[in-house]
């Protein structure tokens, strides 16, 4: 078989590898990843008779499983906690045949001849002529221990996704892009007061998204300072220990939230170099499709979105990933 070329992810892959031209088990159509895009792509999928395999890959049910309530999804009036909905999803998957594995894929090829491989664990080979990615990305933190003990309890990459339980409270978010600004901007028409924490004594941000943010009478910009310490009682965040960089001393403000908006990754290492990605590394599509430019590889959710990167979102790009897989399968063999 001719492969036309062979990705690694070396940083996790077992030393003892697979060798990708063995005999492997033959399946219609392989999904990637987990969370509601793939999720959703697998409920398509298999409504579609694709029979199709699941890899959850490190986090099953993706980002979600790290949020505690989820309001903003249709179909859940009263709200539902984050784990709780990804369970849900898989449920429902899985009741349409979905067949569900615990693992990570550390190697693919894609074969010129329409059929790629990916290796599972070091121990499983997979063949596939419909590939759906659906990795996602994974938000940006400073890496603080108070960072990680209140996440979900005050601490949140998404005020989109978190903002509305904030309202009329104070908070702070760290960064200064196009993105901190616009999510200061979200929360300052929610909340009673916004910090915006910048390490620099400038913004990085456009200079319409600036403008906006320096304007707005509830956002309060703290030049220069640094987040040392997430404060909190214990169960849920009451403020923040800054240090401002140019007077060299520490400065404590009382908030109820604190966003973290310095960016996510795209989880697309297993991809480069062939996949076309942009500068940050999210695969980038056919416009109004999931496809990829190779034949038969499709990618949905927020490892192909720098946009919107919300549940919903990743849900509908899971959906047109599995309708062009089964569009595409169905051109192929008629």
């Amino acid at each position: 078989m001719d492969f036309i070329k062979k990705m690694d992810v070396t940083s996790s892959a077992p030393e003892a590898e697979l060798d990708m031209k063995g005999p492997a088990e033959p399946v219609e159509c392989l999904i990637v990843g987990s969370g509601p895009a793939g999720y959703t792509a697998a409920i398509y999928a298999a409504r579609a008779g694709l029979k199709p395999v699941m890899v959850q890959g490190m986090e099953p049910g993706g980002q979600l499983t790290t949020t505690t309530d989820v309001e903003n999804y249709p179909g859940y009036p009263d709200g539902i906690k984050g784990p709780e909905m990804m369970e849900d999803f898989k449920k429902q998957a899985q009741r349409f045949g979905t067949d569900v594995r615990y693992g990570l894929v550390t190697k693919v090829e894609f074969g010129a001849d329409g059929k790629h491989r990916a290796v599972v664990d070091g121990e499983r080979l997979i063949e596939t002529e419909a590939l759906i990615i659906a990795t996602g990305a994974t938000a940006k933190y400073l890496g603080l221990e108070s960072e990680k003990r209140y996440m979900g309890h005050g601490v949140s990459a998404c005020a989109t996704c978190d903002g509305f339980f904030y309202k009329n409270m104070d908070v702070a978010i760290v960064g200064g892009g196009d993105t901190a600004c616009e999510e200061a901007l979200y929360l300052s028409n929610i909340c009673k007061k916004v910090y915006m924490v910048v390490r620099r004594d400038e913004l990085r941000a456009s200079k319409v998204m600036q403008q906006r943010a320096i304007n707005k009478a509830n956002i309060e910009i703290l030049w220069s300072h640094e987040t040392e310490e997430v404060l909190g009682d214990g169960e849920v965040v009451t403020g923040l220990r800054l240090r401002d960089r140019k007077a060299g001393k520490p400065v404590e403000i009382k908030i109820d939230g604190f966003f973290v908006a310095i960016g996510h990754k795209p989880n697309s290492d297993l991809f480069k170099g062939y996949l076309d990605m942009d500068e940050v590394g999210y695969i980038k599509t056919q416009p109004g499709t999931s496809k990829t430019k190779i034949p038969g590889v499709f990618a949905c959710g927020d490892v192909q979105d720098p946009v919107y990167r919300q549940a919903v979102t990743a849900a509908g790009s899971g959906c047109m990933a599995a309708l062009d897989a089964e569009r595409y399968l169905g051109a192929k063999h008629g």
